[in-house]
């Protein structure tokens, strides 16, 4: 008996080292250190200012953990996976975004019932794409092949994260004050959340194909559905660097899982709540969709993000300023709500 034989091939293995080293390596910078064939990645952390945007005289490490959750079943039911590593990487660096830290480094895992090096590949390329988009380097990660525990053509993917913050630069829910503005940054869609819903009500029940233009879409419903998730690292750290003796920024929010009501209080301190106001924002047409479909509109904001990815709070003499700085960097920067004294929660206006 081999282990081929049990159904692990180590020569996929190394024919898999052999295509992703490239894909690795090109997300590098000054700060990795060289580690051939060592058992773990090596990332400098000092003062030096030519490894970091900034000096940090104390800085805190961040680490955050996530996965695609039942994404990952429509990238299979399509056979397309090449941008499911980038919503693998923007899970885990929107979520360090939140406490203002750059991301420094990343890690995946990818576990797969057979081992194709082709495939596996196509997946670590979407998150090398993803690490450059963060600005963060792919230091390392592990595949293991299970035929026994996963079913043909399956795989799963989880993904970690490691970033910096100067302590005194924290966003934390403290800042937050009554009659702060909450600027929206659009989603592109579902990004990764709330695919169990999509997948039950879309393939299941309306048995809508994932390869055929889909009218109230404009386009192939897998198209919608492997959109990636955005990722906000660099406009909004870009507005965070322009931080001088008062904080124009208060408070940041990824909307994920939980849509709008569960995320932003998130950021709230006690004796705050918010103001979203319906209509202050577009909201693509997948949600128009589902609802048409049968999911009920406190359902659709209790699940998906509605089209917006990201929330910020700002003081409200820093709206204009904030604003112009996301349009520079490409966002398209929305207010959409406040904040107002509450014990909480969010209510829609």
């Amino acid at each position: 008996m081999t282990y081929r034989d049990a159904g692990v091939d180590l020569e996929a293995a190394d024919a898999l080292e052999d295509l992703i080293a490239p894909l690795v390596r090109h997300t590098y910078g000054p700060r990795v250190l060289p580690s051939h064939g060592a058992f773990a990645g090596l990332f400098r952390l000092d003062y030096d200012e030519r490894l970091f945007a900034r000096n940090y005289r104390d800085p805190v490490l961040v680490g955050c953990t996530d996965g695609v959750g039942s994404k990952l079943l429509v990238a299979i039911q399509a056979g397309r996976y090449d941008t499911i590593g980038i919503d693998l990487v923007a899970m885990s660096v929107n979520d360090l975004l939140c406490c203002g830290a750059e991301p420094l480094f990343f890690l995946d895992y990818v576990a797969v019932h057979k081992l194709q090096p082709p495939l596996v590949a196509q997946l670590v390329a979407g998150v090398a794409t993803g690490c450059e988009q963060a600005g963060c380097a792919l230091l390392g990660g592990e595949t293991a092949e299970m035929p026994d525990l996963y079913r043909p053509r399956h795989f799963d993917l989880a993904g970690f994260a490691v970033g910096v913050v100067e302590r005194q630069r924290m966003i934390a829910r403290e800042l937050i004050s009554p009659g702060d503005q909450l600027i929206g940054l659009p989603s592109s869609g579902l990004h990764s959340n709330g695919y169990a819903l999509a997948r039950k009500v879309l393939l299941k029940r309306a048995y809508l194909p994932l390869d055929e233009p889909v009218r109230a879409l404009g386009e192939p419903l897998a198209d919608t559905l492997l959109r990636p998730t955005r990722i906000y690292v660099r406009p909004v750290l870009r507005v965070l660097r322009h931080y001088r003796q008062q904080m124009m920024v208060t408070g940041l929010a990824h909307i994920t899982g939980g849509g709008l009501p569960a995320n932003i209080p998130r950021m709230l301190p006690e004796g705050c709540g918010a103001v979203l106001r319906r209509g202050a924002w577009p909201v693509p047409p997948i949600f128009g969709l589902l609802e048409h479909l049968g999911v009920a509109e406190a359902e659709m904001y209790r699940v998906f993000n509605m089209g917006i990815g990201f929330v910020l709070a700002v003081h409200p003499r820093s709206v204009r300023v904030v604003m112009q700085m996301l349009r520079r960097a490409g966002e398209e920067p929305l207010v959409i709500g406040r904040v107002r004294r509450g014990h909480g929660g969010v209510e829609f206006v």
